[in-house]
């Protein structure tokens, strides 16, 4: 059988479920380019981040994370790094905020691929029964056991294409789903425990980083100047 002949013997509930398999397809393509990307390159990139903190280097550090801008978890590290000479609290919630939009950005997709679960299986429903209308509809009472009876039969085993169709169609979609889940699971941990070593290490040297602020005092015309030491 074909893939147009397919198509036209599950009826017109079959389109539809053309449609959203493309769609599902598009996304999980999309959503695997993102997430090879990604997961290959972080762990070298966290690394490098926190080396070069750990070792008070924190223009480094912040360099090392500005040039990781095109990854999720450069962009969550150099958030906090970025600013001139935070204090601890200021350092934290950068950090927070940071981890809050990338792991939403991290969700795109997940709208999409919820829909075609929910969707599928229900069109595949909605064309079975349609087809076993269909096909009930020409039985007549006089024709019951006879030869004429025999194309009903086969078309309520074609009807059943369409439910077979979103099943597999749903399956696939939860399967990449459960996935990329898990994938947003191990982000939110990885997140978590570079931003608490980041944050440790900062408030461990923030002592020092303080001390080389020179406080500001105002002028008697009201201009703000640094005093130095």
């Amino acid at each position: 059988m074909t893939f147009t002949e397919l198509i036209e013997k599950g009826g017109p509930a079959m389109w539809p479920l053309l449609g959203l398999s493309l769609l599902s397809l598009g996304t999980i393509l999309e959503r695997l380019w993102f997430w090879s990307r990604m997961l290959l390159k972080e762990r070298v990139i966290v690394n490098r981040v926190l080396d070069a903190a750990s070792n008070r280097n924190w223009e480094v550090a912040a360099e090392m994370a500005q040039l990781a801008r095109k990854q999720p978890i450069g962009r969550f590290l150099y958030a906090p790094l970025r600013r001139q000479n935070p204090d601890p609290e200021v350092f934290k919630l950068a950090l927070e905020a940071a981890a809050d939009e990338e792991l939403a950005s991290m969700r795109r997709g997940d709208k999409v691929l919820e829909a075609v679960i929910a969707l599928a299986p229900l069109l595949g429903l909605l064309g079975t029964v349609l087809g076993l209308i269909r096909s009930l509809g020409d039985i007549r009472l006089g024709d019951l056991g006879t030869a004429s009876t025999a194309g009903v039969t086969l078309g309520i085993s074609e009807s059943l294409i369409t439910t077979a169709t979103g099943l597999i169609v749903a399956i696939t979609t939860l399967a990449f789903y459960r996935v990329f889940q898990a994938f947003l699971f191990n982000q939110v941990k990885i997140f978590r425990q570079a931003g608490n070593e980041l944050e440790l290490l900062y408030r461990q040297d923030w002592p020092k980083v303080a001390g080389n602020l020179h406080p500001i005092r105002t002028n008697i015309d009201g201009s703000d100047m640094a005093e130095n030491y």
